[in-house]
């Protein structure tokens, strides 16, 4: 299964965020998903298997219980692949960060506003 059909599912981004908190028993993770998507336990058996069979999480036995841990060897993979597509929005949000600046300034460069003149572009009717 491709990454972004693992990620693109809800329940599985949740579980994920879960886990990336620490290591948890499936009782526990079983019981935030159930309360949050009320879903039932066998389907969220099967998501945690998905995350299992597209390594995207480990298990690990402690008696009856299974604690899960995220695997971070995909997040790294899909990491590597949004890379090329940074450059978009990283130049958008530097173009909006210098954007805000230009405002900051000129409203410094303004000095206080008396009431009644935060409408600049109208006059007011003699």
């Amino acid at each position: 299964m491709h990454a972004f059909d693992v990620l693109g599912d809800p329940v599985r981004r949740r579980i994920l965020e879960l886990l990336a908190d620490g290591e948890q028993a499936s009782g526990a993770l079983t019981e935030v998903i159930q309360a949050e998507f009320g879903i039932s336990q066998p389907a969220v058996s099967q998501h945690l298997k998905v995350l299992r069979d597209s390594g995207f999480a480990t298990v690990r036995p402690v008696g009856t219980r299974r604690l899960y841990t995220v695997d971070t060897t995909p997040l790294r993979e899909v990491d590597a692949w949004l890379e090329r597509f940074r450059g978009f929005w990283s130049q958008r949000l530097d173009a909006l960060e210098t954007e805000l600046a230009r405002g900051r300034r000129e409203r410094r460069q303004r000095g206080p506003q008396r009431r009644g003149d935060h409408d600049e572009g109208h006059h007011r009717a003699a």
